[in-house]
């Protein structure tokens, strides 16, 4: 079947800069990634390895159960978390290839296009973001910030959304935009699980479980991989009927290992009616955690999998004793640009 992708007139300007000199970790062996991309990201520092703290509840010392939080969240006021670990191989990858536009896809509260709009401000690349939907103006804060970052934004019908990887959708987008490194919805492909895995190097303290939210699988498709096999992964899909994420968790281990790694499952009755989603149960428990911790949780994704973290110990799912990793890997605020 063929289908035609509908592709709405894009609003911001293309994002260029005068060339910067010096490259983007592009020889650099993966061990010196990192410096490679702060060496062409000047004014970016990233906070590696990202802090671990202990979440300290009484309704979880009730049950015997410790929590350490893994703040990715401060890697990067703009490139947080997974987005850090998910796009920096990708980068490398792009500039080998000798391209200098980046085109992602996402919906309009993504983290993932948020993330792609600063590299490209930082990194001196374009950046085109194919948002899912109509356009609805004034912009959300999310969007504001990455057109305000250079980020062009075009939209996709919902038809031409859900076939975004076909040949006929990219082959569009490549009439429109000319040639650009594609980065698929989240960043998730081998590049980003590769660099996800390396998270699991810097956990030192013993732990028993990791706790991650699941949007696109690649992050717990990374950090699976790179645990050792004596702990597992809980993954919390964020949209509605999100078991077939198994299948794409599988799809991306595969890609980058060659087969499924590492011991992990998902729990997906925390949705909260499905992506972007929200209800006053989960509103209440945003407010109630950053009143008790003084840390506001990311609606979309954190807040879902810290509510299903908490809900799984009341229920009594974790023995005493046990200790899991809750991996914060977004912020619930939109940076300032």
């Amino acid at each position: 079947m063929v289908i035609t992708a509908t592709i709405t007139r894009p609003i911001g300007g293309v994002h260029r800069q005068p060339p910067r000199t010096g490259s983007f970790g592009v020889t650099a062996p993966p061990a010196l990634c990192d410096r490679g991309v702060v060496d062409d990201l000047r004014s970016v520092t990233p906070l590696l390895p990202s802090p671990v703290s202990e979440l300290r509840d009484d309704r979880l010392s009730v049950a015997g159960v410790r929590v350490l939080l893994k703040r990715d969240d401060l890697i990067d006021p703009e490139i947080s978390g997974n987005k850090w670990r998910k796009l920096k191989y990708n980068v490398v990858a792009a500039q080998r290839l000798g391209l200098d536009t980046l085109l992602t896809f996402g919906g309009a509260y993504s983290n993932h296009i948020r993330a792609t709009a600063a590299v490209g401000r930082y990194g001196n690349f374009h950046t085109i973001g194919v948002i899912r939907g109509e356009e609805h103006l004034p912009l959300n804060p999310s969007l504001s910030y990455a057109v305000a970052r250079g980020m062009q934004l075009t939209y996709l019908d919902r038809t031409a959304y859900r076939a975004k990887t076909s040949d006929a959708v990219i082959n569009e987008l490549h009439r429109e935009f000319g040639e650009f490194y594609l980065l698929p919805e989240g960043g998730s492909n081998a590049e980003a699980v590769r660099g996800c895995a390396e998270l699991a190097a810097e956990l030192t303290q013993p732990f028993d479980l990791l706790f991650c939210a699941v949007g696109t699988g690649g992050t717990l498709a990374g950090v699976a991989a790179g645990l050792d096999g004596r702990q597992s992964v809980v993954g919390i899909p964020v949209l509605k009927g999100g078991a077939f994420l198994e299948g794409e968790v599988v799809e991306l281990q595969t890609s980058a290992y060659g087969a499924r790694s590492g011991t992990w499952r998902l729990e997906c009755d925390y949705h909260f009616g499905g992506y972007a989603k929200r209800t006053a149960e989960l509103d209440a428990f945003i407010e109630e955690f950053e009143k008790r911790h003084g840390l506001l949780l990311d609606w979309v994704y954190e807040a879902k999998m810290m509510y299903a973290l908490f809900d799984l110990v009341r229920r009594g799912a974790f023995p005493a004793g046990t200790t899991i990793v809750a991996l914060i890997s977004g912020s619930g605020e939109v940076p300032e640009p």
